[in-house]
């Protein structure tokens, strides 16, 4: 089979016509949760933009945002408790926020697919994955069961499932996790999206698989143009495969840049402690770099810069004065007082030891 899918055998109608050279556009998206302990700010004032063919990395800790980004996206927060409460979210220049719940339908799956973090949880244990694959030709396309089918084998083949005409009847538990993850992909491709959310899609997988899922989503973003948001915490996944990154903390998007600007020369304290966290081979026998302290109680943001309680070059400004995302060279943003000097490399004076954080930890 060729490793191009025909869209004209898979039914695809998908014909998406960017605005601006847009597919997406989220400007000012905010979302909290209210609960019975108070009104946790999950997201902030997130704006970012992607285009066909791009790959956008979203990275930041656990409990920064980015899940609960793409589930407004999406428009598959759980409600109560979470309500999106300002921005837009728009999809080839159409608000998806302001849409009915039919018309939303109609965008989410053939239009915006996501991959979700946990393959196990996310595909029904009751059903084979072939009959899950085909529901989406069923549903979508007006297919019949047999046509359906026979899609849904195509589309194993295409992720490389082996012996996919024999496994489409078998259910998710006689998978290994990379296959589940595969069963994944081709349920979300299958309807030839314009955008791909991919939440996570390489978690509690061995660096061997990580490497074939990420080189599978690469080439399937190639074949259809697709924009490409990717969702992680590694950022050692993203660097061969992203064209931007959005780094997320506390409900904010703190830097946004190229990501060869990005790694050469973070603009934010928070980035550049993420990369220093990450292992390298030239610095066998060190102590592993890490961040002191926590991410911030979201129902208790601290005030002035989020990150500030954890930050090494921390001063009265940054404790006093929320810095905004503001234009800091070609392409980029940093929400952070001292960026114009972090991007030339003129680091901030150090006002504090890393065993002198909030909540640290001596090393």
């Amino acid at each position: 089979m060729s490793s191009t899918l025909n869209n004209e055998v898979l039914g695809s109608t998908s014909s998406w016509q960017p605005h601006d050279g847009l597919l997406l556009e989220v400007d000012g998206l905010e979302v909290e949760f209210r609960t019975r302990e108070g009104v946790a700010k999950a997201i902030n004032g997130v704006s970012f933009d992607l285009r066909e063919g791009e790959t956008l990395a979203i990275l930041g800790e656990s409990g920064s945002g980015k899940s609960v980004t793409a589930q407004a996206v999406m428009g598959i927060l759980d409600s109560p408790p979470g309500f999106v409460t300002g921005g837009e979210v728009r999809y080839c220049g159409e608000d998806i926020l302001a849409m009915s719940d039919e018309r939303r339908r109609t965008i989410r799956g053939p239009e915006i697919s996501m991959v979700f973090q946990d393959a196990l949880s996310s595909l029904n244990p009751v059903f084979p994955v072939g009959w899950q694959i085909a529901e989406m030709f069923r549903q979508h396309r007006g297919m019949n069961k047999s046509n359906a089918l026979a899609e849904a084998v195509r589309l194993m083949e295409r992720v490389q499932i082996p012996g996919a005409a024999q496994r489409v009847k078998a259910y998710p538990h006689q998978f290994s996790g990379g296959m589940r993850q595969r069963i994944m992909i081709a349920m979300a491709i299958a309807l030839d999206p314009a955008v791909l959310i991919a939440d996570e899609p390489t978690t509690a997988l061995d660096v061997t698989v990580q490497a074939q899922i990420m080189q599978l989503l690469e080439e399937l973003q190639a074949e259809r143009r697709m924009g490409l948001i990717l969702i992680t915490h590694d950022l050692g996944v993203v660097a061969d495969v992203a064209d931007r990154i959005a780094v997320m903390y506390a409900g904010r998007i703190v830097e946004y840049a190229d990501v060869f600007d990005l790694y050469a020369q973070p603009a934010h304290p928070y980035t550049k402690g993420l990369l220093e966290s990450i292992p390298r081979l030239d610095r066998k026998g060190e102590t592993l770099a890490s961040i002191g302290g926590l991410p911030p109680n979201l129902m208790q943001i601290p005030p002035g810069c989020p990150f500030n309680p954890r930050c090494n070059y921390a001063q009265d400004i940054c404790r006093e004065q929320r810095p905004e995302l503001y234009e800091v060279g070609h392409h980029r943003r940093s929400a952070c007082h001292f960026a114009d000097q972090l991007v030339r490399g003129q680091e901030p004076p150090l006002t504090r030891r890393r065993d002198q954080l909030e909540g640290g930890v001596r090393p």
